[in-house]
């Protein structure tokens, strides 16, 4: 009984996260096609945005530099670099302009010590250990404690990774008030300058909006691996 409640529960879960995930990143693409179509009347590109804003917050040691890809970019905290991708470093359109403010507004809270990226970087290491070992460790453990009934050394093994992948739930959590803030720093900047109309504002905004649902998705879909591993450890713990 307890093994087909394990699996009617997580079945449960992982349908409306994988749905839910798979609705964010849509979102994400179809909003970032249609304002990447949409030219803003500045005429500035996504990389002039980036570095307006930075320099309206007094950042004077951050690079952008192009990277390739589509919806690659990113800001390095250890480089100070800004990564800007094909699709938004020239580009004009609303679309650029708001996700390279985001990343500069990543570049912001490095600069400006912003604890939740701070705790995040530190967490960093941890979780791609996690990443990597968490699932096998648990998998092997419960492998071990069902031919090994009469030692620990097989749950001691499972709870080791249940864990490691903790880590990348954590992080995960955390990734959410940094990502959420970026955007909000990106948007105020945009609105209080100029660097769209109004209209404009509000695509840009759509755009980021949908972004930080993925967010959102890759933490509940981390919540429900966490705990499917616990369930897990638990029914070979049972038998």
């Amino acid at each position: 009984m307890g093994t087909y409640f394990t699996y009617y529960l997580t079945g449960i879960l992982v349908i409306p996260v994988l749905l839910f995930s798979l609705i964010a990143q849509g979102m994400v693409k179809s909003r970032f096609n249609k304002y990447s179509q949409i030219m803003s009347r500045s005429g500035m590109t996504g990389a002039d945005a980036a570095y307006r804003l930075l320099m309206l917050n007094g950042i004077t040691d951050v690079t952008i530099q192009r990277v390739g890809g589509n919806l690659t970019d990113n800001y390095n905290p250890s480089t100070k670099t800004i990564s800007l991708s094909d699709g938004v470093y020239n580009s004009r359109s609303v679309a650029a302009i708001g996700i390279a403010c985001h990343e500069a507004g990543h570049a912001c809270q490095h600069a400006f010590g912003y604890a939740p990226l701070t705790l995040r970087n530190i967490v960093i290491p941890a979780t791609k250990i996690g990443s990597g070992l968490g699932v096998p460790l648990v998998l092997i453990g419960v492998i071990i404690s069902s031919y090994a009934v009469h030692s620990n050394i097989g749950y001691y093994i499972a709870m080791a990774g249940l864990v490691l992948y903790s880590f990348v739930a954590f992080f995960q959590l955390v990734t959410l008030p940094v990502e959420f803030d970026a955007s909000k720093r990106a948007l105020q900047t945009i609105r209080d300058n100029n660097f769209l109309i109004e209209e404009e504002y509000s695509g840009a905004r759509k755009v980021l909006t949908a972004a930080a649902l993925t967010y959102v998705a890759a933490l509940a879909s981390s919540l429900v691996t966490l705990l499917r591993l616990a369930l897990v450890i638990a029914g070979g713990r049972k038998r």
